[in-house]
């Protein structure tokens, strides 16, 4: 009997061929990546930084941040290639599928200021003036005269309400922390 015109025989054979290509290109691969350790340095977001990146789910920056950079020169001012292991205590991974700003995966190392940060939040043409990212003006507060325990943002004149100081939130605060803690991680040669 020949395999060609014996119909049942070449359905199991293709279908033999699916599972086993299934198996060994995507099942046992991730199987293997589910038993990696984290990387170095990878933590659990505890804290301030877990509340920010809650905000940051909320807010969906991930539609417009990735915080994947892929292997390629075109992303080398964001930082090394992703791995696996950068992603291993998130949940979800907040890898994005677009970017309309820039990548976040490593912005803690390329932009650590705080200050550069809640400026950005606040009017973010402030600090960049072709930015198309929306402003966040609800994470703040805007008065006559900061108390001592205000954070005061230095927003400059012509970006605020004329006669006021704008003060960050703790959600404010909360969002910069989360953002600040990007940071990719050396990896091993």
């Amino acid at each position: 009997m020949s395999l060609h015109t014996d119909h049942r025989s070449l359905l199991a054979v293709a279908f033999g061929g699916f599972l086993v290509l299934s198996l060994i290109i995507a099942v046992l691969p991730a199987y293997e990546v589910e038993k990696a350790p984290p990387g170095a340095g990878i933590t659990q977001a505890e804290g301030a930084v877990a509340r920010g990146r809650a905000l940051y789910l909320k807010e969906g920056c991930a539609v417009c941040h990735t915080q994947f950079v892929r292997d390629l020169p075109v992303d080398a001012p964001y930082g090394r290639g992703s791995v696996a292991g950068d992603y291993a205590l998130e949940d979800p991974p907040l890898l994005g599928t677009q970017r309309t700003g820039p990548d976040l995966a490593n912005v803690g190392q390329r932009q650590p200021s705080e200050t550069w940060n809640l400026i950005h939040l606040y009017n973010p043409r402030a600090v960049v003036p072709t930015s198309v990212m929306p402003s966040y003006p609800w994470y703040f507060e805007e008065k006559p005269e900061p108390t001592p325990a205000d954070v005061v943002v230095p927003v400059p004149d012509g970006y605020k309400p004329a006669g006021v100081t704008v003060v960050a939130t703790e959600e404010a605060l909360d969002l910069v922390r989360y953002l600040q803690s990007l940071k990719q991680t050396e990896l091993p040669q």
